[in-house]
């Protein structure tokens, strides 16, 4: 029997888990059932092993990427389906047996990891977004949005889903010609560049990342809208002692993850300050549904440091504190799903240019990084909310109509 038996003995019940050992030993896990996958995974050595012990989700990541656990039926995306699949966030599971202290501590590292003052901000967003252009070229759309696309019919490509995600966010700003909006987190200017193009407003994107800014610039010199949209290297919280009041609409995709929990209310503080008395501001945020939570090891280490995705409550009661208020909100369950399914499908497909610009342990790690956040949204407890906040309940109109009026016009 190897050590990993009393884990995956609790663990896996449907689905089929083969474990090969270094030896050549064989045992198996869980019964072949409908909709689960079967994979079968060998370990070449018996540290890869007792890494999953120690800690699931940041050993089995580790020995996946220094290649001391392979698969040899299915994919990593399969296996980590298959676990996250039998340990459904609704059925209030978890990945692992977990303490009351270990929790504790996980709770303390994140908060502690997330306090992201001006220069850990930096340097987080170094970590992930300037490790190259090229290398997001190679699996994001080509506007290159990196965050969760929508998808309001069935055989979309990821293009038209991203493009249908823009326009939806757009008609949610209520926009009008000669609006000043901000972009906090404008990514590679995309959002940008199209809510200039949708409606006649200036736009002003914010980044901490160089390659996005250098990036988004030349973007909207080539989309001839370099007079309407401007790009700069700030952070929120400086902008906001700058810029007080200046804005009509604020418009924020994929950022507040980054944000860091000890930094909500600073946020929205800075959101209130930099919008007019009749402003309006979007946050599209990935969310974990439940009770606040903390960040798991191998995203801190590996993927977003710094970095931890909100409950809905504390988004929310940190946006109280501001006298925000919140005019709409939307859950979107399932949308990251198809979203990071699409960014994955493209990785693999592109593996030889990647492992050929970044190595075989970071295309390991990459495909891990995806399986596991595709996991997450499809059996696990994470979605994502667009939120709509205003400062005055006058700001917008008394029913809905408008967003479903403006969205028609954007997309059509």
């Amino acid at each position: 029997m190897s050590i990993l038996r009393p884990f995956l003995s609790r663990v896996i019940h449907q689905g089929r888990l083969t474990i090969v050992a270094p030896d050549g030993a064989r045992e198996e896990f869980g019964q072949p059932a409908p909709g689960f996958p079967e994979v079968t995974v060998r370990f070449t050595s018996r540290k890869g092993m007792r890494r999953i012990i120690l800690d699931p989700r940041l050993g089995a990541a580790e020995a996946f990427m220094d290649g001391e656990m392979e698969l040899v039926e299915g994919d990593i995306m399969e296996l980590v389906g298959l676990i996250r699949m039998n340990t459904p966030w609704d059925r209030g599971a978890t990945l692992k047996d977990r303490t009351w202290a270990g929790e504790q501590v996980d709770w303390l590292k994140t908060r502690i990891g997330s306090i992201n003052r001006r220069r850990r901000s930096r340097a987080n967003v170094k970590h992930h977004y300037d490790i190259g252009n090229a290398l997001y070229r190679l699996f994001l759309d080509e506007d290159m949005q990196y965050s969760c696309a929508y998808w309001p019919r069935p055989g979309m490509t990821l293009e038209e889903a991203q493009a249908a995600k823009k326009a939806h966010i757009a008609a949610k700003l209520a926009l009008a010609p000669g609006q000043r909006v901000l972009d906090i987190g404008c990514g590679w200017g995309g959002m940008a560049i199209t809510l200039a193009k949708l409606e006649k407003v200036e736009v002003l994107g914010i980044t901490l990342s160089e390659e996005q800014l250098a990036l988004a610039r030349e973007r909207a010199a080539a989309a001839g809208v370099a007079d309407r949209v401007k790009f700069e290297l700030i952070d929120y919280r400086d902008l906001a002692a700058r810029d007080a009041g200046r804005f009509d609409r604020i418009v924020s995709v994929g950022m507040f993850e980054h944000v860091g929990a000890p930094n909500f209310e600073t946020f929205f503080r800075a959101a209130a300050n930099l919008m007019t008395a009749d402003g309006v501001m979007l946050l599209h945020t990935i969310g974990r549904f439940g009770r606040p939570g903390s960040t798991d090891a191998f995203t801190r280490k590996y993927i977003f440091p710094g970095g931890y995705i909100p409950a809905l409550s504390e988004t929310l009661a940190a946006s109280e504190k501001s006298r925000l208020i919140v005019t709409d909100v939307e859950t979107l369950r399932l949308h990251y799903a198809l979203t990071l399914r699409q960014w994955y499908a493209r990785t693999l497909a592109h593996e030889a240019e990647i492992v050929a610009m970044m190595g075989d342990r970071f295309f390991r790690m990459w495909c891990f990084y995806l399986a596991g956040a595709t996991a997450a949204f499809e059996s696990g407890g994470m979605g994502n909310y667009q939120i709509q906040f205003a400062r005055s309940r006058h700001a917008l109109p008394l029913t809905r109509d408008y967003m479903g009026d403006a969205e028609g016009r954007y997309v059509g």
